[in-house]
């Protein structure tokens, strides 16, 4: 860990979870607003989405439409 200002060892914040370099406190886990917009944005557009393979029990309750339905 590094010293900070007071000359007390700085807690280690990892890496920004965009960009790579080292997260701030205000931000964390990002190292600035822009990354932190980022993720935001990535969420809101539905990039985090996981993909998800219906299952036959999903098809024979009819959770999932048909092919004409659709």
């Amino acid at each position: 860990m590094a010293a900070d200002a007071s000359g007390e060892a700085a807690p280690d914040l990892g890496k920004c979870a965009i960009c790579g370099r080292p997260a701030t406190p205000e931000y964390r886990p990002f190292c600035t607003r822009r990354c932190a917009d980022v993720d935001l944005g990535r969420w809101l557009r539905g990039s985090y989405a996981i993909p998800v393979k219906p299952s036959e029990d999903d098809e024979e309750n009819g959770a999932i439409p048909d092919e004409d339905e659709r």
